[in-house]
C-alpha cells in the first residue's frame, strides 16, 4: 500500500491537508510536525509519498528526502522562490497557496507514478526455475520447523536477509539452509 505521510511545522496546517487529501478520496497513513515523525511513518509503509512544507520542526525538507528511503517521493508545497532552483530526485514542488483540486490530483498523480513503478519492477523480477524455487522451499520449511515461523513469515524473514545482504533469495535461501543444517 501507498502511505501518504503530510508533515508540516504546525499541526493545524497539517491537519488542513490531510483534510483536503480525504475529502478528495486519498488515505493519509500520518500526520506530523518533524522529519523524525515522517520517517517513522515511513518505516511502516513499502513506499509513499509525504506531502511537506520547506522547513519542518527538525530539518529541512531536503534532509527528509535524503533520510526517506527509495520507495518515496516527497511533494513541497512552499512558496515558489523556496524551491524555484532544481529540485532533488524524488521532489516535486507545489506552489502556495495551494488550490485544493492541484493538491488531489497531483497527490494522485504521484500515486499512479509509484504503482507503476511497482508493476515495472514486479514484470522485471527474474522467475525461479523449479530446483531453485525447492532450495528456497525448503529453507522456508527449515525455518517453520526450527524457529516456529508462518510460512509468511519465513517468506519475510528470506527477503529481508536478502535485501540486506545484497544477494538474492536462492542464495539466502541456500545460506540459510547451511547454518541451520549444521546445528
Amino acid at each position: 500500500m501507498i502511505g501518504v505521510i503530510v508533515a508540516f511545522p504546525k499541526q493545524e496546517n497539517a491537519a488542513n491537508i490531510r483534510n483536503l487529501l480525504t475529502r478528495g478520496g486519498i488515505t493519509v497513513t500520518g500526520v506530523c510536525t518533524s522529519g523524525a515523525g515522517a520517517l517513522q511513518f515511513a518505516e511502516e509503509a513499502e513506499e509513499g509519498i509525504v506531502v511537506c512544507g520547506y522547513k519542518l520542526k527538525d530539518m529541512l525538507y531536503t534532509e527528509l528526502r535524503e533520510y526517506l528511503p527509495e520507495e518515496f517521493e516527497v511533494l513541497l508545497v512552499a512558496s515558489e522562490d523556496k524551491w524555484s532552483e532544481d529540485l532533488a530526485n524524488g521532489v516535486i514542488g507545489l506552489s502556495m497557496p495551494v488550490k485544493a483540486y492541484d493538491l488531489v490530483s497531483t497527490v494522485q498523480m504521484m500515486m499512479e507514478s509509484i504503482e507503476w513503478r511497482k508493476k515495472r519492477r514486479r514484470q522485471a523480477m527474474p522467475h525461479r526455475d523449479s530446483k531453485q524455487q525447492e532450495v528456497v522451499d525448503e529453507a522456508k520449511a527449515l525455518l517453520m520447523a526450527r524457529n516456529h515461523m508462518t510460512e509468511d513469515e519465513a517468506h519475510r524473514y528470506l527477503q529481508k536477509n536478502s535485501m540486506d545482504s545484497g544477494r538474492n533469495m536462492v542464495e539466502t535461501a541456500e545460506m540459510v539452509l547451511r547454518m541451520l543444517q549444521d546445528d
